[in-house]
């Protein structure tokens, strides 16, 4: 085949795949069809890397026309490339299999950050190929800062997740210093991308100063606010691939990168408006209620009566209709059996009990 039709190969593949991951994506939103929309992504995601992998042409732009070149792949990259893949899906399958439900956020949380760390990456391997290239160096510099505080802040919250770190740490002047960092790192990375400097010194204090932000960004969330802030650093890895999208114009990555990116965003939105908090929490880190974090209330003061299931029941008796909302909350206290014998007891009692899962619902007890 010749290098034209090899590209347009390429590029219908990517077309495909791009495709999927937006129909997967729509069926993901849907209980029954979720398993099948991650499968359908899925399937793209293959097609696209097999192409990535297999189909190496340039297009060139000359004032003759365009030119198209097939670029020879050496046989040991080859190697590098399948045994990683293979040494990842091992792990990635092993791991996928063994967690619990009720560790999935955890895992999602390290599976996204392993996604900044590669972002981060491509920014340390292609800057000094791009110098003087301004458009290159910001897709690089951005996508560089980017993944650096997604990875980190990703760790940190798998921590905070399987109880590593139960309590979140709070600095004085926390959003002051956290604010002041943040616009310190991205001034760093316009001094990157203009001064023209190839120290790679530089690019690695660079890189190690988006780690600490990262850091600083998530350290003093308490473990109720990580859902928030899992769905918050998803969107900057989607970001951070977008960019390297740009960087190599692989079109498919970059639609991958804009959807993780958008749909990471809106349910951030969606989160914070469910938590009546506004994104401008999220993003300079006042979570917990103004900057005191879930430990520092004041002392819980009275009695505290433990109360039995057949206790709650008694107390919903005289309702009408109950509605449970089952929660993350209630399957780390592995409490379904609980709740199934709440349920029977007040069905025996005439009451009508009902769950939703979708959205909250409130039924006031007619009595």
């Amino acid at each position: 085949m010749t290098p034209e039709v090899l590209y347009n190969i390429r590029t219908i593949t990517y077309i495909i795949a791009s495709a999927t991951f937006i129909i997967g994506l729509k069926r993901m939103g849907n209980a029954k069809t979720a398993r099948n929309g991650n499968l359908i992504a899925a399937v793209g995601m293959t097609l696209a890397i097999i192409a990535s992998i297999f189909i190496h042409v340039n297009k060139t732009q000359t004032a003759t026309g365009v030119t198209f070149e097939q670029v020879e792949t050496p046989g040991f990259i080859y190697t590098l490339i399948f045994a990683a893949i293979i040494i990842g899906t091992i792990i990635g399958w092993l791991t996928a299999k063994k967690v619990q439900m009720t560790k999935m956020p955890e895992l999602v949380s390290m599976f996204n950050g392993m996604g900044g760390a590669c972002a981060a990456l491509i920014g340390l391997m292609e800057f000094h190929h791009n110098t003087g290239n301004t458009g290159a160096l910001i897709a690089i510099v951005l996508g560089l800062i980017i993944g650096s505080v997604s990875f980190s802040g990703s760790v940190i919250a798998f921590l905070k997740l399987n109880g590593t770190m139960n309590k979140p740490v709070r600095l004085p002047s926390y959003n002051i210093i956290n604010t002041l960092v943040m616009i310190g790192v991205f001034a760093f990375g316009a001094y990157m991308i203009f001064s023209g400097t190839t120290s790679a010194t530089l690019l690695y204090l660079l890189f190690a100063a988006a780690l600490i932000y990262g850091i600083l960004f998530t350290i003093p969330i308490g473990g109720a606010d990580m859902p928030v802030v899992i769905s918050l650093l998803n969107s900057f890895t989607g970001l951070a691939a977008a960019f390297g999208g740009f960087l190599y114009d692989n079109k498919v990555m970059l639609t991958g990168g804009i959807l993780v990116g958008s749909a990471g965003t809106l349910l951030t939105l969606v989160m914070c408006k469910a938590m009546n908090r506004p994104l401008s929490n999220v993003i300079f880190g006042a979570f917990g209620g103004g900057g005191a974090s879930a430990g520092d209330g004041p002392d819980v003061k009275g009695s505290i009566k433990d109360m039995s299931v057949a206790d709650a029941a008694v107390l919903l008796n005289y309702s009408k209709k109950v509605v449970i909302v089952p929660g993350y909350g209630l399957a780390v206290a592995q409490a379904q059996h609980i709740i199934h014998e709440l349920e029977m007891l007040l069905e025996e009692r005439g009451v009508e009990v009902k769950y939703a899962i979708h959205r909250l619902q409130v039924v006031c007890p007619d009595t």
